[in-house]
């Protein structure tokens, strides 16, 4: 799973679109951010992609936790959103990747 990183000078608009995005295709979305203004922009962003995911019926909330990260060779700690929702998620007919075929009954869909 990719984690999102946030920074002070994101666009949280922008930055919530990844965050509905990521959410849709793997059922849980990971944000990152070191910094106070960066934890503003980010949970803001969180706020913002709620809006963005709830008329499909999907209620957004995240945990924060601490995580330690290391930026220019020297160990910062950062906090990690992982966003997760409170009503259960339909799974999604996934994407196909660059050349292959994407498949076409749910039986051949895998969890996500």
């Amino acid at each position: 799973m990719n984690v999102l990183k946030i920074a002070a000078t994101s666009d949280a608009t922008a930055a919530a679109g990844a965050v509905a995005n990521t959410f849709r295709e793997e059922g849980v979305a990971e944000i990152q951010a070191i910094g106070p203004k960066a934890v503003n922009q980010a949970v803001k962003c969180i706020a913002i992609a709620r809006g963005y995911v709830a008329p499909s019926g999907i209620d957004l909330f995240f945990v924060p936790s601490f995580v330690e990260v290391e930026v220019n060779g020297e160990i910062r700690t950062g906090i990690r959103f992982t966003v997760r929702s409170r009503t259960p998620v339909p799974p999604l007919r996934p994407r196909a990747r660059r050349g292959e075929k994407a498949p076409e009954t749910k039986e051949e869909w895998t969890d996500i």
